[in-house]
């Protein structure tokens, strides 16, 4: 099996060079391998450091790594995007800068689709390495990719490995709001969780935080499903039941003369349910259009400045 390692790279000039050296270390070819031949695809996510200064050091020793140095910071998923259509070999897997995905549990993630029991494969962590509110922000983002269709959302990671023929079922997207895990469940319902061992970060901190989280699960909400036009719909229901039930208690106290002129308190709640209703709807369908409007304007999911293979020509 040959495979291509995609990892985008953001703010990591101090782990990039032992994760490839560990990634050398753990595919060393020899007799019995699942591993024939492989490529390291760095793809440095317009960062302002050393980071891509690092990469291209190590393209030039290596010539099984492959460094791509983006226009400007797109985010995680549209870097990867950018390493999985310049993949060269059969499977891709996928992984983070910051040596919490061990090399070494690559053959475990290989193993299934050697097989050929799925097309898919998750990495599971055996325990949560993070903190509380890190990790209730990252189970809303699970829940937010269920409900844009995602089978088996709860065992997403970052952590994957899958058949690289896939990605024509999602190369021609152009979408600056760009979901890998929601794109890969166009192409298959065949997907494996594998428990493999991860290392705590030892290096500087995530920029994946809890605001970070939850902006990404709200983005493949509204992205990639209508289910928040679906509540809208529920709820303008809701609304209007609730106003003719009151509306007929109204009428009936009117016709059997027990009207008052009290009610000022009622009828404010009622204002301020119904107002409420009206903007919560509309903040959502602004959402929707928004994103359409960030569409139509032909924004880029990324531009690639520098390809190490292709140094005078970049795109």
């Amino acid at each position: 099996m040959r495979i291509s390692i995609v990892i985008p790279c953001y703010r990591s000039e101090l782990t990039l060079r032992p994760l490839v050296e560990e990634i050398f270390a753990a595919l060393a070819l020899g007799a019995g391998s699942l591993v024939s031949a492989f490529e390291v695809v760095l793809v440095v996510d317009g960062c302002t450091d050393g980071t891509a200064e690092v990469a291209n050091k190590l393209a030039a020793k290596h010539r099984e790594v492959r460094a791509i140095e983006l226009r400007r910071n797109y985010g995680q998923h549209n870097a990867l995007l950018a390493g999985i259509v310049r993949a060269q070999y059969e499977v891709v897997v996928t992984m983070d800068d910051d040596l919490q995905h061990r090399p070494d549990q690559i053959p475990a993630l290989l193993a299934p689709l050697a097989r050929g029991d799925v097309d898919l494969v998750y990495g599971v962590p055996s325990e949560e390495e993070h903190g509380f509110w890190r990790s209730v922000a990252s189970r809303t983002v699970k829940r937010g990719l269920a409900l844009a269709g995602v089978p088996a959302a709860q065992d997403v990671s970052a952590f994957r490995a899958f058949w690289t023929a896939q990605r024509d079922g999602f190369t021609h997207s152009e979408d600056p709001y760009v979901s890998l895990d929601v794109m890969l469940s166009w192409t298959t319902t065949s997907i494996a969780r594998v428990v493999v061992q991860m290392d705590q970060r030892l290096v500087g901190t995530s920029s994946y935080g809890v605001r970070t989280l939850l902006r990404h699960a709200m983005n493949m909400v509204t992205g990639y499903s209508n289910v928040p036009l679906r509540v809208v719909a529920w709820l303008g229901g809701m609304c209007a039941f609730v106003g003719a039930v009151l509306g007929a208690v109204v009428i009936w106290k009117y016709a059997v003369g027990d009207t008052t002129v009290a009610g000022f308190t009622t009828v404010a709640a009622m204002v301020a349910v119904f107002s409420g209703a009206q903007m919560l709807s509309l903040g959502i369908i602004g959402e929707y259009i928004g994103r359409l409007h960030t569409r139509s304007t032909g924004k880029p999911t990324f531009l690639v400045k520098t390809d190490s293979d292709n140094p005078s020509t970049p795109e």
